[in-house]
């Protein structure tokens, strides 16, 4: 059940329901070098998804090897979002509306003309 708050700060109240996929792995010593158990939750049903939060997680715990794996798995996200936010960014900008006003340079605010 997702919960919510009526203007952020206000009484929960129950907005609906949400499907979350879990996954917990200990990955092959072999293969990645790591001993821990990742654990991942991902929005919706993607269990690849899930699979792969949770490898993440265990990898990026390993002292050892951290920089390696954050440099791997945690940089190029980061570039990746920051490109979509530009662009995002690009979009908003290009559709902004400048409003103004002008001032009359004769008559009262409501425009008429100031009698003689």
């Amino acid at each position: 059940m997702v919960r919510a708050r009526a203007g952020g700060t206000g009484q929960r109240f129950n907005l609906g329901e949400a499907t979350v996929t879990r996954c917990v792995i200990r990955p092959d010593f072999a293969f990645t070098g790591s001993h821990q158990v990742g654990v991942g939750y991902v929005l919706g049903c993607s269990h690849r998804q899930a699979l792969l939060v949770a490898l993440a997680d265990a990898l990026l715990q390993e002292s050892d090897l951290h920089a390696r794996w954050y440099e791997l798995l945690i940089e190029p996200l980061v570039q990746m979002q920051t490109q979509a936010l530009r662009h995002q960014q690009a979009q908003t900008q290009s559709t902004r509306v400048e409003f103004f006003t002008v001032a009359r340079e004769a008559g009262t605010d409501r425009g008429e003309e100031d009698a003689p």
